[in-house]
């Protein structure tokens, strides 16, 4: 009896083959760009969306830059960060949290994987220890010298806030276990005015932890537009592949996947062994007509966020064909992005941006002033770096 193809294989196998057999040497180019630091600076470039994201992002690090040095003198953030095999979403969040502290005068080190509990604390000796709420990540620390370190020197200890239904174990007992190993609050990566009004978060509450909100954002030292003079390439996709993304990649993407020329890498692309190192993202963007990007089901069912590719996508300065994601309207203008509803208006959508490019651009430039104006991660580590300074100065969140 003939077994049935996995529906994920199937659709991979409907994708254009030269965007899978061209993926290594574009990935190559992209590689070489990254590494010729004078072809970076955007300098005497033609191009008007390159030129005002060199001007955005210059008057960005003006402003950050050492922003918050004089929280720094007690401030100092020791910050989990995975593997990029484990998680890829992870690390990139982890480690762009780690550089914007740093930029905006906070000392934070990356707590790397295998690194052990004790070399990093004195060695680094921090007052404050960030990780997130699940097994993989709690294992790896050894909570006994944490302890020990927190009552001789002061330490604020702080968890990702992971509803009950995103985590291994129940909300209950994770709770007991933070109580009982001196945790101090809880962080979420969604809104906050999401937090403060779903039930999910209120076992937190109301056992008195607080929950700081660190959306995400981009990282301006990473992306910003670049010169490209061809845009080859109709589409990237730089994604995952993991399941609870499939329903909707299998309901918005093949008509643009099977038709049309591309770039996709990710974890989990079975015609994807090498990665494209978050240095190349810019110019592999910069090939591109347009950046896809599709939200999970969760936001576009409710405003708790939008993902990492929107402001990423944004700061690069390309047209973006985003789904409805909920949260969308609050954070950018009507005037940013190109938002299906619908699998059909996506695909329309994405026909009409290779039609008229210039209208499309016309979009990437007001996203490009709008993320550099609120949505770096430059800004979302200062309003947390202020939070967390004054649960220190009161030794209390």
């Amino acid at each position: 009896m003939r077994q049935r193809r996995d529906p994920f294989d199937r659709f991979q196998d409907s994708v254009l083959p030269s965007t899978w057999s061209e993926h290594d040497s574009i990935l190559d180019w992209a590689i070489g760009r990254a590494r010729d630091e004078s072809i970076q600076q955007g300098d005497n470039s033609d191009d008007p969306i390159v030129a005002r994201g060199k001007k955005l992002r210059g008057e960005c690090d003006g402003k950050f830059r050492g922003r918050c040095a004089s929280l720094g003198g007690k401030l100092r953030i020791a910050i989990q960060v995975p593997d990029f095999a484990m998680s890829p979403g992870g690390y990139s969040l982890f480690s762009n949290l780690v550089a914007a502290m740093n930029f905006i005068g906070i000392p934070a080190q990356a707590f790397r994987w295998s690194d052990s509990t004790a070399t990093v604390f004195e060695r680094f000796r921090p007052t404050c220890l960030m990780t997130s709420d699940h097994e993989s990540y709690l294992g790896r620390i050894d909570w006994k010298f944490v302890s020990g370190w927190k009552t001789e020197h002061g330490l604020l200890v702080g968890l990702t806030a992971s509803p009950v239904e995103n985590a291994g174990a129940p909300l209950k007992e994770r709770l007991s276990w933070a109580r009982r190993n001196g945790i101090d609050f809880y962080y979420s990566f969604h809104a906050s005015e999401y937090v403060k009004t779903q039930r999910e978060y209120q076992p937190f509450l109301s056992e008195g932890f607080r929950i700081f909100s660190v959306e995400f954002g981009a990282n301006p030292a990473l992306y910003f537009p670049v010169d490209q003079a061809v845009k080859d390439l109709d589409y990237v996709l730089l994604a995952s592949s993991n399941p609870d993304k499939h329903e909707r990649y299998f309901s918005y993407l093949p008509p643009i996947l099977h038709a049309y020329r591309g770039f996709i890498d990710g974890p989990g692309w079975k015609g994807v062994t090498r990665f494209a190192p978050a240095p190349a993202h810019k110019y592999l963007y910069a090939r591109a007509k347009v950046g896809l990007n599709l939200h999970i089901a969760a936001s576009v069912e409710s405003a708790n966020e939008l993902n990492e590719r929107t402001y990423i996508l944004a700061a690069c300065g390309i047209p973006q064909l985003v789904d409805g994601a909920r949260l969308l309207g609050s954070r950018f203008g009507p005037e940013c992005f190109f938002v299906a509803s619908t699998p059909r208006e996506y695909r329309e959508l994405f026909q009409a941006i290779l039609r008229d490019p210039s209208a499309a651009r016309k979009r990437a430039g007001t996203a490009l002033e709008e993320v550099f104006a609120r949505h770096t991660t430059y800004h979302r580590a200062e309003g947390l770096a202020t939070e967390l300074a004054a649960c220190l100065a009161r030794a209390i969140c």
